[in-house]
């Protein structure tokens, strides 16, 4: 079993839920800031000019199977990519347990 967490656009989050949802896969959402090689901007407000460092993205927490990795990283990328500095990134770690709490199930069960 893998975990991945897939570090999107907030306004990417609807095509990548449909495109994960066409697969078959269930998805946890955490709204997060943060910046890679974006490094934040310069907004105006009320005439002030100030510095935004961290910018709001979306986190996916996704717990798959091994053999629907690679769909999972497609679909993800397809629905997610812009083209455009701050797409994102996909982290993948290998899961050793998954237990579902009102059932008891463990493992792909509990998937």
């Amino acid at each position: 079993m893998k975990l991945v967490s897939a570090i999107i656009k907030p306004f990417k989050l609807d095509d990548v839920r449909e495109a994960i949802a066409a697969v078959g896969i269930e998805m946890t959402v955490t709204e997060v800031k943060g910046f890679g090689r974006q490094k934040g901007h310069t907004e105006l407000y009320r005439g002030a000019e100030y510095q935004v460092d961290f910018l709001p993205k979306v986190k996916l927490d996704i717990a798959t199977k091994a053999e629907n990795l690679e769909l999972l990283i497609e679909s993800i990328t397809n629905a997610a990519r812009t083209g455009k500095i701050g797409d994102g990134k996909i982290f993948v770690t290998d899961l050793e347990q998954v237990i579902r709490i009102r059932t008891g199930e463990t493992d792909s069960e509990a998937l």
